[in-house]
C-alpha cells in the first residue's frame, strides 16, 4: 500500500465524504507523498511519516476546548482500532514484534526517561526502574493482545526520537542513531499507510473537526 494506490481512491471516493474528512486524508497523503519521495534521505523520510500521522489525527476542539496532543492521540488509537474490524492494525503490531517493537522497546534512546537523567532530571536508579517497568507493562500488553495500549507505548517511543530531531537535538544523517531510525521507520513506513486506509474506510467517523481548515 503506498501513495499512489491510496490517493487513486482518495480521489475515486472523496466527492461522497464530508468535505473535512476529505481534507484530513489529503493532508496526510501529501505528507506520505513527500516520505515516498526521499527514499535516500532516512531522516526527512521519518519527519515526514510523523508529520502524515499528525495530519490524520489533528484536532482543534472538543466540548469547547483544546485538546492536549496525547489526549487526542489516545482517543484516535481507539476510534482507529474500533474501525478496523479486520483487525489490519492489531496484525500489524503483532507481525512486528520481532522486528522493529522489540528493538524499540529494548533500546534506551528512545526512552524519555534516559534523556531525563542525562539532563539532571532523574536519577540513574529511577529511570532504569521506569524503563524495566514500562517494558514489562508493554510485555504483559502484548501478551494480553492490547492492541491500543501496544501501539500507544510503541508510538511514545518514536515520539521520543520525533522530538530530539525536530526540536535540532541530532544531526542530520548522524551515524549515532541509525539503529532507533531504523527501527522507528521501519514500524511508521507500515503503520501510516495503513491509518489512511482506516479513514478511507469510515470517512463518516467521529475523527473530530479538523485542525487549521482552509480558509480562503
Amino acid at each position: 500500500m503506498d501513495y499512489v494506490t491510496l490517493k487513486a481512491r482518495h480521489r475515486q471516493e472523496r466527492a461522497a465524504w464530508p468535505a473535512a474528512h476529505s481534507l484530513r486524508v489529503h493532508r496526510s497523503l501529501s505528507w506520505l507523498q513527500a516520505a515516498e519521495s526521499r527514499r535516500s534521505d532516512t531522516d526527512g523520510r521519518f519527519i515526514f511519516l510523523w508529520i502524515a500521522l499528525n495530519a490524520a489525527y489533528a484536532v482543534q476542539f472538543d466540548d469547547g476546548g483544546r485538546l492536549s496532543e496525547r489526549t487526542a492521540f489516545r482517543t484516535f488509537l481507539r476510534r482507529l482500532i474500533e474501525r478496523d474490524p479486520e483487525g489490519r492494525i492489531a496484525a500489524l503490531v503483532w507481525q512486528e514484534f520481532g522486528a522493529s517493537i522489540r528493538g524499540l522497546l529494548e533500546n534506551r534512546f528512545v526512552f524519555q526517561d534516559f534523556w531525563e537523567f542525562q539532563n539532571g532530571r532523574t536519577t540513574e536508579e529511577d529511570w532504569k526502574r521506569s524503563f524495566q517497568n514500562a517494558n514489562r507493562a508493554a510485555k504483559r500488553a502484548l501478551a494480553a493482545q492490547r492492541t491500543e495500549m501496544v501501539l500507544g507505548i510503541v508510538l511514545s517511543r518514536i515520539y521520543t526520537l520525533r522530538n530530539q530531531l525536530v526540536h535540532g537535538g541530532a544531526t542530520w544523517g548522524s551515524g549515532l542513531n541509525r539503529e532507533q531510525m531504523r527501527d522507528c521507520l521501519r514500524f511508521m513506513e507500515r503503520l501510516v499507510p495503513l491509518v489512511i486506509d482506516v479513514l478511507m474506510d469510515a470517512p463518516t467517523a467521529l475523527w473530530g473537526p479538523v485542525a487549521f481548515p482552509v480558509i480562503a
